[in-house]
């Protein structure tokens, strides 16, 4: 079954909604990760991933999966939450 219909407009949303959403997440994690004193290398210590992979998704190159994010809020002593949230117009 085929869940998704082209729509060049809808398509264009997507894609600045998913850029902004990645943004908004790693800039998150940085703040956080900064405000704790955290390294990159702490945190690649932590979490098993490579630093080399930690600088790629903090430069915004790699777009971590949710296992990757997940790994990254536990090296932080925080939970990871993904929801589903009303655009706040109606």
């Amino acid at each position: 079954m085929d869940y998704y219909k082209k729509n060049n407009n809808l398509d264009i949303i997507i894609e600045e909604e998913k850029k902004r959403t990645k943004d908004d997440i790693i800039e998150q994690y940085i703040r956080i990760r900064k405000e704790k004193g955290y390294s990159q290398e702490k945190i690649a210590e932590i979490t098993g991933i490579a630093r080399t992979n930690i600088v790629r998704i903090e430069k915004k190159i790699n777009v971590p999966t949710i296992e990757v994010l997940l790994k990254l809020a536990m090296a932080l002593d925080m939970d990871l939450e993904i929801k589903f949230v009303s655009k706040g117009n109606g």
